[in-house]
């Protein structure tokens, strides 16, 4: 068992931190809300900090899940961030989904401070993370990833290294281009079912036992029918995601027309109001479309 630090407590970091607990690791947390921090100790075995070196100091691992870029460079760096209480051996894990650049950057400083770090941006949703079978797309170095990967067992249904820094939010960047494109095609098909009068209950237990079968039709396509758009990953956060593989895009020559075409759908979800809904509404402005 470890001594762990836990920055980032939202749908995601809350029951992540949750189940280092119940495997037994000393577990230390902190979000930048404190109130959420003292609500997850009162549901936990563990403690929380004031700060985040507070929280990274004497950890063996300092796992975090925030926003954005700049939410983890706020995490990492200064005299309150990570970096600043971790000790020479320690290992960082971020498993927020941010771009490759940042990701390279904050490695890059970390190892000035014989730190290891590993990027692992996780797949599977709120749902994944509650029950603790999320899939993790892991970056850095081969003896990083291997210290890390039983402690990101607790959590995880499969994790996996794809190289070095960076490649752990690459392969999260193809998750996303992939999931966009199901997820529009999923949202065409129930239109069209509901236009032509078939209900759709039946037509998904028919058609996801076939070649149009994904994880998307079984978890989202019954939601989809009916309207509800309560199941985390807001859209909000997905366009922030798809704006980060469309610039890496561009870096890289690779071509993403079906990406860029579901972001802009992505928007139009947001200007209906549904920054919050989850990606599975984009059947709300297919719908609004008539």
């Amino acid at each position: 068992m470890a001594k762990v630090a836990f920055l980032g407590l939202g749908v995601m970091g809350f029951p992540m931190a949750g189940h280092l607990a119940a495997r037994g690791h000393a577990v230390t947390v902190w979000n930048r809300t404190a109130a959420k921090a003292e609500a997850w100790v009162g549901q936990h075995s563990g403690q929380r900090a004031a700060t985040a070196a507070e929280a990274a100091s004497g950890a063996d691992f300092v796992l975090a899940c925030v926003g954005n870029d700049d939410d983890l460079r706020q995490v990492c760096l200064g005299a309150t961030g990570a970096f600043a209480g971790m000790a020479p051996g320690a290992i960082f894990v971020d498993h927020t989904t941010v771009s490759a650049q940042v990701t390279r950057e904050l490695s890059a400083l970390a190892a000035e401070k014989g730190l290891g770090f590993v990027d692992a941006p996780v797949s599977g949703g709120q749902a994944g993370a509650e029950n603790g079978v999320l899939s993790v797309m892991c970056g850095g170095s081969a003896a990083d990833y291997a210290a890390a990967e039983p402690v990101i067992a607790a959590y995880a249904r499969i994790c996996r290294r794809l190289g070095e820094s960076g490649a752990g939010q690459l392969a999260k960047m193809c998750n996303q281009i992939a999931i966009a494109g199901l997820v529009q095609g999923l949202a065409e098909s129930l239109h069209f079912a509901e236009k032509a009068g078939l209900e759709a209950g039946a037509l998904v237990e028919v058609i996801s036992q076939g070649a149009a079968g994904s994880w998307q039709m079984a978890n989202r396509a019954q939601t989809m029918a009916e309207n509800r758009f309560d199941f985390g990953f807001a859209v909000d956060w997905m366009r922030k995601d798809l704006g980060i593989c469309l610039a890496t895009a561009n870096e890289t020559g690779a071509s993403l027309p079906v990406t860029a075409l579901v972001d802009q759908f992505y928007k139009d979800v947001q200007k209906l109001g549904g920054g919050r809904w989850d990606t599975s509404s984009l059947i709300a402005r297919v719908r609004a479309l008539g």
